[in-house]
């Protein structure tokens, strides 16, 4: 009767921590999914720079990237060697936003142009047909 009480014991256990990760999950992708954004002017850019970056150097970019206006958000990948940021298009386009920082420093960097080819490929962060992509998809449209 022990080993019976046991094994239900450890049952309801993992029952309960397998609910409760899932809640975390379900909690997690409400939580950090945009509630409200405006399709047609939040872009996201991408300068290569083609000098090696350091993190003093790529903070410094950063904080010139941010300082023009309708620039929101920035991420500089220091390995890659790619600065990754959102921008207004009711503000600024990739264009503007990419000379004014070329005039702000001297860089040896490129804006990333997507290709009609790359373009067809959809989003290159994740797959649609994916099951983390339907899921998390499919989560947001439940709540929303």
């Amino acid at each position: 009767m022990k080993i019976n009480k046991k094994i239900k014991w450890i049952a309801g256990s993992i029952l309960g921590i397998t609910v409760l990760l899932f809640v975390v999950l379900v909690v997690h992708i409400l939580l950090v999914t945009p509630k409200n954004y405006d399709n047609n002017s939040l872009q996201l850019s991408r300068i290569d720079f083609k000098e090696p970056i350091d993190s003093v150097k790529a903070k410094r970019i950063n904080a010139q990237l941010r300082s023009i206006d309708g620039v929101k958000n920035t991420f500089f990948n220091i390995q890659d060697g790619t600065l990754v940021y959102s921008h207004d298009l009711n503000k600024v386009d990739a264009e503007q936003a990419f000379e004014a920082l070329m005039q702000k420093g001297n860089y040896q960097a490129e804006r990333f142009v997507v290709t009609d080819a790359m373009k067809n490929t959809g989003c290159p962060i994740m797959d649609r047909n994916s099951f983390s992509y339907r899921f998390s998809n499919g989560i947001h449209k439940l709540f929303n």
